[in-house]
């Protein structure tokens, strides 16, 4: 069973940092694009970042892009996104989801291309 797992979440203050992890079960990360999304209360679900299957390409979304950081261990089999500088804007249920491109260089912030996705996990920013 294909499974997602985020993790990392919880409260920070404006300006400071948090990193999640997206823990992949049951296939391998390594042939998969994984999206980041977000979904603060009573909006829509938005697209945050990117990361391909190969070379480590990535893709940032407008409103996070110099803040927010995706890599990926392989070997772990697990995604990253470490969120710097972090505003009270980004307070969002954060999501992973899995997308099959396997040796593509190229990854997309498209909700609809994702088949697989994590529970979500809390991120708040406030003083």
């Amino acid at each position: 069973q294909l499974q997602l797992v985020e993790s990392g979440g919880g409260l920070v203050q404006p300006g400071g940092s948090l990193r999640l992890s997206c823990a992949a079960s049951g296939f391998s990360v390594d042939h998969w694009a994984i999206g980041w999304f977000r979904q603060a209360p009573g909006k829509e679900r938005e697209g945050v970042g990117c990361i391909a299957s190969t070379d480590g390409v990535t893709h940032y979304a407008t409103s996070v892009k110099g803040r927010f950081t995706i890599s990926r261990d392989n070997a772990k089999n697990t995604v990253y996104l470490q969120m710097n500088n972090l505003k009270p804007d980004d307070t969002a249920v954060y999501f992973c989801a899995a997308d099959y491109l396997p040796l593509q260089a190229a990854c997309f912030i498209t909700l609809t291309r994702y088949n697989y996705w994590g529970q979500g996990v809390q991120v708040t920013v406030s003083s």
